[in-house]
């Protein structure tokens, strides 16, 4: 049994666990702002809505 090259690949299977953790947290980070942007969208539009509640559901069309 080769100590030596288990303790490498233990170590090397370790480090790209972290890392690919690593790369999910950003993802997730990204993510939520991501989600906390469209929010503010979506809150901006029902804002404009709520003041103005006629704007955008009636139009004229003359042929």
């Amino acid at each position: 049994m080769d100590v030596a090259g288990l303790s490498t690949a233990l170590s090397q299977a370790d480090l790209l666990q972290k890392v690919g953790i690593a790369v999910l947290d950003k993802q997730l980070d990204m993510s939520r702002e991501v989600g906390a942007e469209l929010m503010e969208i979506m809150d901006s539009a029902a804002m404009e809505l709520s003041v103005n509640p006629a704007v955008g559901s009636n139009f004229d069309v003359r042929i």
